[in-house]
């Protein structure tokens, strides 16, 4: 009767054969599959990835031209790494952390950029501290002014436009929701730098925002 309790208490993800259970299966289910080495779990939880994946590295890094290589480099991470996830229910912030240091891994590796004024300390550490003003939101934005698409592409465009370390800094805390210490950590920056980078950028893509927000 004991080794009956023992077998039946096996996950059942460890026996599954049928691709189209995996469909079925949370992200957190999979990702436990993953570090069981289950590999139709892995494929499955890469398709439901796999455009975030490209955004995340399109988004940082729009002029580079082996984007499906850095992908598949991030693929190989993910495999290779996520038996060490001790949270699974964390996977999507995890997946951050292995692109944006594949990331750094591959721009240490590159020409160095110059550093644009923009990278400069704040007037005052008070005040940086106040600096919360987001990226416009573009569902408030009244038809009249500009279309919600029009938007959005004017937005990408300026951040498309700053330069790679303040790009990658706004992306990480506007797009991925990072929090300063995260940041900080990823880009081996202060968090006074950080936050003296998201300002400043933010201010670069308020200033190009004008001609569609400043209208009233």
């Amino acid at each position: 009767m004991t080794a009956h309790n023992s077998t039946s208490a096996k996950p059942a993800l460890q026996v599954v054969d049928n691709r189209r259970a995996y469909i079925q299966m949370t992200d957190y289910e999979l990702v436990v599959a993953c570090q069981a080495h289950n590999k139709l779990a892995f494929e499955e939880l890469i398709k439901r990835n796999h455009k975030a994946i490209y955004g995340m590295l399109h988004q940082i890094a729009p002029d580079w031209r082996d984007i499906n290589d850095l992908a598949q480099e991030v693929l190989i991470r993910v495999w290779r790494s996520v038996p060490t996830l001790r949270n699974p229910h964390s996977f999507k912030t995890w997946l951050t952390h292995i692109i944006t240091n594949l990331f750094y891994d591959e721009l240490r590796k590159r020409p160095k950029q110059m550093t644009l004024s923009i990278d400069e300390p704040m007037t005052s550490d008070g005040s940086e501290d106040g600096v919360t003003r987001e990226l416009p939101d573009t569902s408030r934005v009244p038809d009249e002014v500009v279309e919600r698409h029009e938007l959005s592409e004017a937005i990408d465009l300026a951040i498309l436009q700053l330069p790679q370390q303040f790009r990658t800094t706004i992306v990480l805390r506007e797009m991925q929701g990072l929090s300063y210490d995260e940041i900080a950590t990823i880009t081996h920056a202060e968090r006074g730098t950080v936050k003296s980078r998201i300002a400043r950028a933010r201010a670069k893509i308020q200033h190009a925002l004008q001609p569609y927000v400043g209208a009233a």
